[in-house]
Formats: C-alpha cells, sequence, structure tokens
C-alpha cells in the first residue's frame, strides 16, 4: 500500500512528466505560443486579404466613405465625380481621383480650395503619423488650389480646424512630381495682396526634375500690379539628393527683383539661403510693396541673402547704392505679430547730403537738378520757402514697428562738414523716435532727440538738438572766415515742439528756444570788420597789412524765443575787446522771411565810423543785405552841411565815433540767458537788445553826434 501511494503523483503532489521530460507549464506556453502565431497569422491573413482586395478592386468601393469621412473630419463638401481609388500600392498608400473638389469655407471668394480634372499620388503612410506629409508621387492634371486669408486674417481656407483660426500654408514634401495645365491663387485681404501662377508641365524622376519647373504669373500687392516668372531647375552639380535650384524674377512697378537658390525639395525654402538683387528708381516704392514706409530715395541698386524661418524674413549681407550713397548690413522682417516688425543694423561710408533731402520731404531727383528751392516749390511750397511741404508720410507708420541701428562715416556736404553720425531709429505703432541722434560737425559734437507723434493729427514733432563745444573755424570755413588766427568756438541748443504733418507745418507752429553761446576766443578781422562797417578801422588795418589781425571775443550770444512758428532775438549780443554787437527782429518759420538788424559800437575813439546797422531781411533762400540804412544817409546829410558851413574836412566830423559802448556782464551771456536778465558790466539793465518779444528790426535810438545831436 504504501507502495502504491508513494507511486501516485496525485497523492505525492509531483508534476507527471510526458515523455522527454516535457512539464505542463511547457504545454501550456507552447499552446499560448500557437494561439498567438495563429491569431497573428490570421491577422496578417485578414490584412493580405484586405490589401489584396484593395489591390485588385483599386479601392474603387471606397469612393463614398472616402468623400463622407473627409467631408466629416473636414467640414467642409469633398466631392469625386469620376473615377476613384484608394489601396497600398505596394507600401505606400495610392490615391488616385478624377474630378475630385474640395470647398472653400463659405466666406471666400471662390467655390473650391481645390480642384483637379485628376490626381494621382502616392503618399508615405508614416510620414502622415508625424505630422510632416510626404508624397512619393504626384501627377496633377488641369489642377487649381485657391489659397485665402480672410479680411481680419484670423481664418484661411487651407486651414481645418475646429475653432476657425489660420496656420500658415505648408507645401508637403514632393519628391517625384508630374504637374500638367495646374494653377495656384492666393488672396491675403491684409497685405492687399492677390498673386495668379501658372505651371507649365513638370516631370521629375527619382527625387530630381528632370526638365525645368516653369512658371509664370501676375497679381497685385498694396495696388501694386507685378509679374513674375521662374524655373525650378536641377543642374547637374545640385542633382543629388533631389535639390533643385530655384531662379525667380518679379517686376512690380519701376522695381526689377531676382532671386536665386538650392531648394531641398520641389517646394522646400524653409531655411534655404536665397540670393535676391533689387534694382529700381525707388526704394520707397519697393519696401511698400511690404508695407513699409520709408521717405523716397533716387535710383537704387540692392543686392542681399533672404533666409526664411517661421515668420521671419533675415536679409543679410545687405550690400548696394541709393543715388550717390552707399548702403551695407542686415535687417530682418517678422509678420508673426499684431503688426509686421523691423530690427536692422545699417551702416553708410558716404552718404550724399542729396540723399538726405528726402528724409525732411524733398524729392532728391529734383534737388540734385535743380536745387532745394524747386525742389520745395515742387511739394506746394510758396515762392522764395525753402522748407517743404510734403507730407513726412505718417500713412503706414501704424502697420509696423521698427527697431534700426543707423551709422553714416561721412556726410558729403560743400558747407559744412558732418562725420560720424550714429542714430537708433524707434518706431512702435506710430510713435517715431531718433534718439540718440548724434553726429560731429566741424570737430564739434551733437546730440539729439526727435519724436514724432503719428498717433495725433497733425502730428506732434519734438526737436531737441545739443552742439558741444565747435571750433568757429571749421564751422564757418565753408562761408569764407579764415582759419588763420581764429580759435574761437560755439556751443549751443534748439528746442522746439510743433505740430504738423510737414517739416513746414510743424516748424511753423512751434514754440521753444534757440541759443548759441560764443565762449572768450579771437576771429579774424577780415570778416567781422565789415560787419561793424568801421571803415576807419578797416582802411587802417588794410594798409597797414594787418587785415588778419584776430579780433579777441570776450563773450557772446545769439538767442531766439520762438512762438507760434515766430523766432524773436532774446538776445544777440556779442561783447569783443573794442566793440559790442547788438542785434534785434528775428524770423518766420510759418513765411520763411527774416528782418535782422546788427549794430556794432565801439569803445574805444574812432574817428570815421558809419556806425549803421547792417539789416540782414528776404527770405531763407534768397537773403538780403542792406547796409546803407537812414542813420548812415543821415550822418551823409549832417556831412554834408557841415562842409558846407565850415570847410570839407569838417565833414569827417560827422563819422567820429567817441567809443562809449557798455562792455557786457559775460555771466548771463555764457549762461544763456534771455534779454532781461543781460547786463552790462557795471551791473545795469541792457536796453540795447532783443527782448523775444517782437521779430520787427526796430533799432534802438541812433547815438548822439559828438553828444550834441
Amino acid at each position: 500500500m504504501i507502495e502504491g501511494d508513494e507511486a501516485d503523483p496525485v497523492k505525492t503532489g509531483a508534476q507527471p512528466e510526458a515523455a522527454g521530460g516535457v512539464t505542463d507549464a511547457d504545454t501550456r506556453r507552447h499552446k499560448a505560443w500557437r494561439i498567438a502565431r495563429n491569431v497573428a497569422v490570421c491577422l496578417v491573413a485578414v490584412i493580405a486579404i484586405l490589401w489584396l482586395v484593395l489591390f485588385i478592386t483599386k479601392g474603387r468601393f471606397l469612393k463614398g466613405p472616402f468623400e463622407r469621412t473627409v467631408t466629416s473630419l473636414i467640414d467642409r463638401p469633398v466631392t469625386v465625380r469620376g473615377d476613384f481609388q484608394l489601396y497600398f500600392a505596394p507600401f505606400d498608400i495610392k490615391l488616385f481621383a478624377e474630378g475630385l473638389t474640395v470647398a472653400n469655407p463659405a466666406w471666400t471668394t471662390q467655390r473650391h480650395l481645390f480642384a483637379a480634372r485628376r490626381i494621382d499620388t502616392r503618399i508615405a503612410p508614416l510620414s502622415l503619423l508625424f505630422g510632416k506629409r510626404r508624397l512619393r508621387w504626384l501627377d496633377l492634371d488641369d489642377a487649381a488650389l485657391d489659397l485665402e486669408w480672410n479680411a481680419a486674417h484670423t481664418a484661411n481656407s487651407w486651414t481645418f480646424s475646429s475653432d476657425g483660426g489660420g496656420e500658415p500654408f505648408e507645401m508637403p514634401i514632393i519628391e517625384r512630381a508630374k504637374l500638367v495645365s495646374t494653377a495656384l491663387r492666393y488672396r491675403d485681404p491684409q497685405l492687399d495682396l492677390l498673386a495668379d501662377l501658372d505651371f507649365s508641365s513638370v516631370t521629375s524622376q527619382n527625387a530630381r526634375i528632370g526638365e525645368a519647373v516653369r512658371f509664370t504669373g501676375d497679381g497685385r500687392i498694396r495696388k501694386t500690379p507685378f509679374t513674375l516668372r521662374g524655373e525650378l531647375l536641377t543642374p547637374n552639380a545640385t542633382a543629388a539628393g533631389g535639390r533643385n535650384r530655384l531662379v525667380l524674377q518679379a517686376d512690380a512697378g519701376n522695381d526689377h527683383i531676382t532671386m536665386s537658390g538650392t531648394l531641398p525639395s520641389l517646394a522646400d525654402i524653409e531655411g534655404v539661403p536665397l540670393a535676391v538683387t533689387a534694382r529700381g528708381n525707388d526704394v520707397s516704392e519697393l519696401l511698400a510693396i511690404l508695407g513699409i514706409v520709408v521717405p523716397r530715395t533716387r535710383v537704387y541698386q540692392l543686392k542681399t541673402t533672404l533666409v526664411k524661418r517661421d515668420s521671419r524674413y533675415r536679409f543679410g549681407d545687405l550690400s548696394g547704392r541709393f543715388g550717390d550713397s552707399d548702403i551695407a548690413g542686415a535687417f530682418t522682417i517678422n509678420n508673426g505679430g499684431e503688426r509686421v516688425h523691423i530690427d536692422a543694423d545699417l551702416a553708410t561710408r558716404m552718404l550724399d547730403i542729396v540723399d538726405v533731402a528726402p528724409f525732411i520731404g524733398y524729392n532728391p531727383d529734383l534737388v540734385a537738378s535743380k536745387g532745394y528751392a524747386a525742389a520745395a516749390r515742387a511739394t506746394g511750397a510758396a515762392p522764395a520757402r525753402l522748407l517743404p511741404d510734403a507730407t513726412l508720410r505718417a500713412e503706414g507708420l501704424r502697420a509696423f514697428d521698427a527697431d534700426v541701428r543707423y551709422k553714416v562715416a561721412r556726410l558729403r556736404s560743400d558747407k559744412m562738414p558732418v562725420t560720424d553720425i550714429a542714430v537708433i531709429v524707434a518706431l512702435d505703432d506710430g510713435l517715431l523716435s531718433l534718439s540718440p541722434f548724434g553726429f560731429t560737425m566741424a570737430r564739434g559734437a551733437v546730440t539729439s532727440d526727435v519724436r514724432i507723434d503719428w498717433r495725433r493729427r497733425p502730428a506732434r514733432i519734438t526737436y531737441d538738438f545739443r552742439l558741444g563745444a565747435t571750433p568757429m573755424t571749421q564751422l564757418l570755413s565753408g562761408f569764407g572766415v579764415a582759419e588763420a588766427g581764429t580759435n574761437g568756438t560755439i556751443s549751443g541748443r534748439l528746442q522746439l515742439e510743433g505740430d504738423g504733418d510737414t517739416l513746414h507745418d510743424s516748424l511753423a507752429t512751434s514754440r521753444g528756444r534757440i541759443a548759441f553761446v560764443i565762449p572768450q576766443g579771437t576771429l579774424t578781422t577780415r570778416n567781422v570788420q565789415l560787419s561793424e562797417l568801421d571803415l576807419g578801422t578797416f582802411v587802417q588795418k588794410m594798409f597797414e597789412e594787418r587785415l588778419e589781425e584776430p579780433v579777441n571775443i570776450n563773450c557772446g550770444l545769439v538767442a531766439f524765443t520762438v512762438r507760434r512758428g515766430v523766432a524773436a532775438a532774446d538776445p544777440i549780443l556779442i561783447d569783443t575787446r573794442k566793440n559790442v554787437i547788438t542785434g534785434r527782429g528775428g524770423f518766420s518759420f510759418a513765411t520763411e522771411q527774416m528782418d535782422l538788424a546788427f549794430s556794432a559800437d565801439a569803445k574805444k575813439f574812432s574817428l570815421f565810423s558809419g556806425q549803421s546797422p547792417v539789416r540782414v531781411g528776404g527770405y531763407f533762400s534768397e537773403p538780403s543785405l542792406a547796409v546803407v540804412s537812414p542813420e548812415l544817409l543821415g550822418r551823409a546829410g549832417i556831412g554834408l552841411g557841415l562842409a558846407a558851413l565850415a570847410a570839407p574836412p569838417a565833414a569827417l566830423l560827422a563819422f567820429v565815433d567817441v567809443g562809449d559802448a557798455e562792455s557786457a556782464a559775460c555771466g548771463p551771456v555764457l549762461a544763456g540767458a534771455t534779454a532781461e536778465a543781460q547786463r552790462t558790466r557795471d551791473g545795469e539793465r541792457r536796453d540795447d537788445v532783443g527782448d523775444g518779444e517782437t521779430a520787427t528790426a526796430t533799432t534802438k535810438p541812433r547815438k548822439k553826434f559828438l553828444g550834441i545831436f
């Protein structure tokens, strides 16, 4: 019995063994493996049968389900009017359809997003899973693609989303293609862009374009019509790997643009450097195509490298010319925000002063050919006016923002040496600032800030220019001041604020102050004595060959108070070792008329002195100088009377100056103070200078002859 129990595997708990020592666990595992294998075989068989059924039937029976499914997914009616095929051939998805149409949203101007007489394509299945569509083969016959944004730029016709939003258009990667009578239409109301492209027949093989892909088109952008033509070529040097050479030419108005580069696939320009050249009559016309407003220029020619990354367009290695000036640098245009944004770093070695004219409203071609006065008249300014009436182009300045850094090594000018210009231009929703704006003028540093608020109508413009100590010999070298014997300097500031959309209007309504201070220094006599009309001193020095002997300046101030565009002397006072020069009157930015009188009173006895004011009148563009005044004629009459009553030599007595001019207290002068604060050296208030209230050249009472009459 015991032996029997020991032999019973159930009672002893021992595992039964099959022949060859195989356990039940092994059996179960083997059974599970057989089930999995059979399921896999069945699944493969089902897939194979489905694949075979689809391959044999070409999936034609899926036409209805395809239309309903795709219509439901994209919420757009999809229709196939002719033959339809959808199957694996052998691993890629093959889609063939005749008369395929995909409808556009109701708000668009065209009925269909896509329509083709025939489409035959093979799609890489895995590319659909990873969101990067790759077409192994595309054959289109008589196809049309219509791409359109809505007016608010919030939705487009090619983005199939439930929220109705719009994404940038991304072309699929196309390895091989054959296109016959294919057209593409693109419309963007925000950019005011409409383009129609027609593609000639295209054939590509093995990820290469066998023949050139040629296309032509036309359209309109911001009311400017354009035409374009281009090719996708496959030179032997770039054929490997499906790389294609793009050559494109476009004409818009007077601008001609060329673009070339090597694309990694038929329609992929992301991150691809494209060589761009442009030439035309006016850069502003070219940039207006992009919605960017700049002053007009003369004939230009530019070349650059364009790289697109998402919504950023980078123009690097920029070089070229506009007018007689050069330009270099780089800039980026980003249209991914609420407004287009420009970021630029630009530099010019030599900037011709004529090419600066457009920045203040002049036509540079007229300035170059006929001068500034003629260019001003062409803007509607009255005769003899110099300031232009042309708008500074406020329109469009709220459509984009900008941050521009610009440097100029030298300004080419006959009268004024200007170098080392550096300015940062910032534009934010219509608020334009040039700050800081600095340059070197005649070896003196000028720092300034200009602010133009286009958000106001009319615009409000603020000017603030500060001139550091500048050698007068350099500043006035273009006006005949000799360098030998001149070591005086001048510094000053201009602060004005006015309202207007033109330079003329903003200054004609301006208020503020202009002041230039002359500290102690020397100036050659040749020009100073003529302004004093001190003929005795002038002739004496001329005969003694001491014409270049410098005049010692103790201090000087030329200042104006500006109200409603009218500048009144406040004060004009220059104190020299021998004379005190004063001035009255002023000028008007509105009419550009001047009415100034300068008088020079001697501190020392002079035998033959006219002591007559020199009057400056006329206009900015046509100044006049009058040295024969009523005072001088009066003295001449007195002289003639004395000659008749006594003897001819007595006539000289009428021109004797006893030299009693009161020296100026230089403290208020050097501080740039108003006329009210000016004093003589003895502390008495001066009444012989302009008071800042009137711009008429009224003169002080004439000195009594020898204290008698």
